[in-house]
């Protein structure tokens, strides 16, 4: 609190003494959800965060953002908060209170580029101009971003706990850690496990057989398929990337844009969705350290030990990914979030017909891609992992399930 105040104080008296009132004869059009969210995904690429760790500090930002705009809210405008209910300053700008509550958020959750986050926030104050409005928005914001800091303490993100590799036919053959997030707290669903799904069709039936031919067909590296390619590396957000939530905020952002939406329901909106991504995490994760499949790499190399003679081994096939996958393999964890994410934007805007045009971090050549709607971008992403050789088809669609469930839960919830 101390910091915001003396930044808003440096800021306001230079303003105020530096610059001639003609600088802002009306009031700028600063548009703090898009300059935060960007900083955020900036974040998460720059620290190589994980889709569970991106997901979670996404979700602290926008709620924090939201709760400080709603705050300064009444009557119908009004929403039930994520996770700070209390009642702003009268008169206090809400622009100031968005930037204040990110600021809160990202300096304590990013400590490391602390005055990348300072300089922001003095530089989006100043460009507010001075005044009372905008110091009460500051400290406002300031305060519901502390608070969301502090309902996240000890909500099990940390420490990292790790699941050691398995043995055996359909089971996960390497150590993988995040595994901690099966029991995270949720933001807003009431109870995750309600979500983990049934468990993968056993090795011996005919349905395994059916995604087990399909995956090793489509995910083939050694048969050249250049669109699957394309497809698979559009969606594929490994480390380094803004992660598989962090591209649903990005659409998010530029269907906002394209609606020309204000303030409040922009915070809204990123609130709602990345509330949703963040507790998909959790039964995603769940299944995976319950039921510890196998990759299609292990399986299909392995198939002469599955117990099925339907499935012909081939010991040289390699993913078109290149790689097998770090994590067990139901379900989908790009296909959760994805499907979390179309739902959520779906249900918002109350129309999955919406044509947007998105360009992921990891799309070939930078070339974007134009979808008719958001399922039908869920849609691909999920098919991608099969193009990759990654999951079965059988992953993707048990992912989907707990992505539409858990998003339809919160948009009730946080009405």
């Amino acid at each position: 609190m101390k910091k915001l105040l003396l930044i808003a104080t440096l800021v306001l008296a230079g303003t105020a003494a530096g610059t001639p009132a003609a600088a802002h004869p009306t009031r700028p059009d600063l548009d703090s959800v898009r300059v935060w969210n960007e900083l955020t995904l900036s974040a998460v690429r720059v620290t190589r965060a994980g889709d569970a760790d991106a997901a979670r500090l996404y979700a602290m930002v926008d709620a924090a953002i939201f709760d400080a705009v709603n705050g300064l809210r009444s009557g119908r405008d009004h929403h039930r908060p994520v996770l700070v209910a209390g009642t702003g300053p009268r008169g206090a700008d809400p622009q100031a209170a968005a930037a204040g509550a990110a600021h809160a958020v990202l300096v304590r959750a990013d400590a490391e580029r602390a005055a990348t986050y300072d300089a922001q926030l003095a530089a989006d104050l100043a460009r507010l101009g001075p005044g009372t409005p905008v110091t009460r928005g500051a400290v406002w914001g300031d305060t519901v971003g502390i608070a969301v800091v502090d309902a996240r303490a000890g909500d099990g993100s940390r420490p990292v706990e790790t699941q050691t590799a398995g043995a055996g036919p359909g089971v996960f053959r390497a150590d993988w850690s995040g595994v901690q997030y099966r029991n995270v707290r949720p933001f807003a669903v009431a109870d995750p496990a309600r979500y983990l799904p049934g468990p993968p069709p056993a090795l011996t039936s005919a349905a395994y057989v059916q995604a087990f031919d399909e995956v090793k067909t489509l995910g083939d590296g050694a048969v050249a398929a250049p669109d699957l390619l394309a497809t698979y590396q559009f969606w594929s957000l490994p480390a380094g990337s803004v992660q598989p939530p962090g591209e649903w905020l990005r659409i998010a952002l530029t269907v906002s844009a394209q609606r020309r939406l204000p303030l409040a329901e922009q915070a809204r909106l990123t609130a709602l969705l990345t509330v949703a991504l963040a507790d998909t995490t959790i039964p995603t994760v769940a299944a995976k350290f319950t039921y510890r499949h196998w990759r299609p790499t292990t399986a299909i190399r392995e198939a002469g030990t599955d117990g099925n003679a339907a499935t012909v081994p081939d010991p040289a096939w390699t993913a078109r990914a290149g790689s097998v996958g770090g994590t067990p393999e139901y379900v989908s964890g790009h296909s959760a979030y994805s499907r979390a994410a179309a739902t959520v934007l779906a249900g918002y805007f109350r129309t999955d017909r919406i044509t947007f045009t998105h360009a992921t971090d990891t799309a070939p050549g930078g070339v974007a891609r134009t979808y008719p709607g958001f399922s039908a971008a869920a849609d691909e992403a999920g098919r991608s992992r099969i193009y990759g050789g990654q999951h079965f088809p059988f992953s993707d669609v048990a992912a989907q399930t707990i992505g539409r469930g858990v998003a339809t839960e919160v948009l009730t919830r946080l009405r």
